[in-house]
């Protein structure tokens, strides 16, 4: 008996891509896709994806993983419980961050959060790195370094007095950047103004969860875009904006890329499907609905979608930070803590690709191909993750099939990561990705992860 020509074949699923759909039967060979085509010839493990789509793996370009936070604060997960929890959504790759703090060593830093991936991951993953200490030894040296060895985005924050990097030390590290060919990611929010209109609220009493969204006012956002651009311009270096929330955002950065701007930027779940309302809960609940920048307004919302339409953002990514609401996360500071006390962010690397399959896919007008497009195909062309993003030969097999019919009501209680909730519970969407690859291994199967920690691999960037 002759020796099956694959190692996997998924036959007669609907594939798509970010410019075709077709039926093909795709046959995986050695972690990579090795034919597409009808009728190909047997596999080891031949799977029927008859009435099921079969997608690019999603890419997850803006997730924090096992992070110390600038006051101390450790995020709820693991490496493991957090790309699990990916690989459950159908992530099949993740860009996390590794953090320098004042005073830290900056190829240190990386050293010891390629550790804890090395250990725990179950997807493959990249890091950004955060430079919050723009020392002569970090540009000159260890950023060149680093960036010879595959790491090429860097993250600035303009905001959050232990991480913000003032105009020209901005600048500094942009510089930095354009000698050595790597993109800076930016946090772009204006810190006066936030620092004063918290000082301003909490002088008023004002100290629930819910005033977090006016204590980062909407011109925050819209300043910081500006300087970000001409800052981008006058140096002629491309710059992602992180998290994009509102519609002056959007209506900025498609005037800058129509002047030829080199600006790429994302918006997350958060701000296509929750509003600040959402913060609006008895007690201290609304905490779990605090991120930032804060949730905005529908009319946000709106915008923001037709920016993904029209091409002025080209991903959406997770902003995965997840702090558990009790006293390890939270509610650290006790149950009379303001607005300034509690941990920014929440859980999404699970529930990004349903969220927006049902409604991209199943729901809305973008439709299948502008789906892969911004979950998978731009992230990896954005952040030079060459063998990742698409259905093609000689690309990682790194494949999700959906069906595109199941209905699933989200809640806490399949919540994979470790924050115990997700701020999407009670929705319910069409369309559920079943079988997870990664480099050709099956990685979920029947609802459940079947690889094994530290058996995702790094990816080297172009």
């Amino acid at each position: 008996m002759s020796e099956p020509a694959f190692d996997t074949v998924i036959r007669g699923g609907t594939v798509a891509t970010a410019s075709d759909v077709f039926t093909a039967d795709l046959g995986l060979r050695d972690g990579r896709i090795a034919a597409i085509g009808l009728d190909l010839a047997s596999g080891r493990r031949e799977i029927d994806a008859k009435a099921k789509l079969v997608l690019p793996g999603g890419i997850d370009s803006h997730a924090h993983i096992e992070q110390l936070s600038a006051s101390g604060l450790m995020n709820a997960d693991t490496w493991e419980s957090a790309t699990r929890s990916a690989a459950l959504g159908g992530t099949t790759s993740v860009i996390a961050f590794a953090a320098q703090h004042v005073g830290m060593d900056l190829a240190k830093v990386v050293e010891d959060y390629t550790a804890l991936a090395k250990r725990g991951a179950v997807i493959d993953y990249a890091f950004h790195l955060i430079v919050a200490d723009a020392t002569e030894k970090a540009l000159s040296r260890d950023i060149p370094a680093l960036a010879q060895g595959g790491h090429t985005s860097l993250k600035a924050f303009m905001t959050y007095d232990r991480l913000r990097l003032a105009d020209e030390a901005l600048l500094d590290l942009m510089a930095a950047a354009k000698e050595v060919g790597a993109l800076v990611c930016v946090h772009a929010e204006n810190h006066g103004l936030i620092a004063f209109a918290s000082r301003q609220l909490l002088k008023e009493g004002k100290t629930a969860p819910k005033y977090h969204a006016a204590s980062h006012p909407r011109l925050s956002e819209s300043e910081a875009f500006e300087r970000v651009v001409r800052f981008s311009q006058y140096l002629d270096q491309p710059v992602m904006i992180f998290h994009v929330s509102t519609e002056e955002g959007a209506a900025i950065l498609r005037r800058a890329r129509g002047e030829g701007a080199k600006v790429y930027a994302e918006t997350c779940p958060q701000y296509l499907f929750l509003t600040e309302s959402d913060l609006d809960r008895p007690g201290l609940e609304g905490a779990k609905w605090m991120c930032s920048p804060p949730l905005r307004e529908a009319r946000d919302q709106e915008a923001l979608w037709r920016a993904l339409d029209l091409g002025d953002l080209q991903t959406v990514s997770s902003d995965h930070a997840p702090y558990r609401y009790d006293e390890t996360g939270k509610l650290k500071a006790g149950p009379g803590a303001t607005f300034k006390e509690i941990a920014n962010g929440m859980p999404g690397l699970q529930m990004r690709l349903p969220l927006l399959f049902d409604a991209m896919v199943s729901g809305g007008p973008l439709g299948l191909k502008k789906f892969v497009e911004i979950t998978a195909t731009a992230p990896a062309r954005i952040y030079g993750l060459e063998a990742k993003g698409s259905v093609a030969v000689g690309m990682d097999a790194d494949l999700c099939i959906w069906d595109p019919s199941r209905r699933v009501t989200l809640s806490d209680e399949m919540v994979e990561d470790r924050t115990g909730f997700t701020p999407y519970a009670g929705r319910t969407v069409t369309g559920w990705p079943e079988t997870v690859f990664c480099r050709g291994r099956a990685i979920v199967e029947g609802g459940a992860v079947t690889a094994e920690a530290g058996s995702g691999a790094p990816i080297r960037r172009g």
